[in-house]
């Protein structure tokens, strides 16, 4: 509301981009700084000319990444980790209201499905996607915390070109591969394509065949380009994707 205030940020019309480094330096301050404090230093980014979806991919998404690597290090706790990653998910929700997309809907609608592996603890990264493809046209959905039972019933019920699933910890292959099935068994839409995503996806890109998904991509913009590619036929790829 006081950003509201004084009308919406102005974006200068040269576009940045973020140094490794600074992202670097970033990546463990949701660890010290409450949610406004961070969100003035992103401020400061977006006044420079930095680009909305750049301070996603390259400025939030490393540094939750960091995050997660403090715990598995035990350099943190759960409690820090979750802390740290409710600070960025703030930031990004007060980013994506101060800063609205000027794209308008796709023409024809496409229509995305969001969520967390059911049973993962963290839900930014599917957050972080949704916020990407919304941005960029797409009618968006997100499940928090889902369950299983609540993400088929979903699916059975309402049409989507695409389900993104992010896998933030390890999980068995074979529970995710029948999750994929049991997806497809039941979806409103035949032609619905599964992309997964996240650390263990990242960590070994094999991953996708062996489940049967459609689909991969190292982070959010890229995961936009593939569905692009592969659901409307449009945009250019120059990375390799199953």
């Amino acid at each position: 509301m006081a950003h509201s205030l004084d009308g919406p940020p102005q974006i200068p019309d040269s576009v940045q981009t973020i140094d490794p480094e600074d992202a670097a330096n970033f990546a463990s301050l949701p660890l010290a700084l409450e949610a406004d404090e961070l969100l003035t230093v992103v401020e400061a980014y977006l006044a420079r000319g930095v680009a909305v979806e750049s301070i996603y991919v390259d400025l939030l998404a490393p540094s939750a990444r960091k995050l997660g690597e403090l715990w598995e290090e035990d350099g943190c706790d759960f409690l820090d980790v979750s802390m740290g990653l409710w600070r960025l998910q703030e930031v990004m929700r007060e980013i994506a209201i101060c800063f609205p997309s000027t794209v308008g809907p796709k023409d024809p609608a496409r229509s995305a499905l969001f969520l967390s592996m059911p049973g993962d603890d963290h839900s930014f990264g599917a957050l972080m996607i949704e916020e990407v493809f919304a941005r960029n046209g797409w009618q968006t959905d997100v499940l928090i915390e889902p369950r299983r039972k609540e993400l088929l019933q979903i699916v059975a019920e309402q049409h989507f070109d695409l389900v993104g699933l992010t896998i933030s910890s390890d999980c068995p292959t074979g529970a995710l591969k029948e999750l994929i099935s049991a997806i497809r068994s039941v979806s409103r839409s035949p032609k619905t394509k599964i992309f997964i995503g996240g650390r263990m996806v990242n960590d070994d890109p094999g991953i996708v065949a062996a489940v049967d998904a459609d689909g991969t991509a190292p982070d959010a913009c890229s995961f936009l380009a593939l569905a692009e590619l592969k659901i409307t036929g449009s945009g250019r790829l120059d990375l390799s994707f199953a």
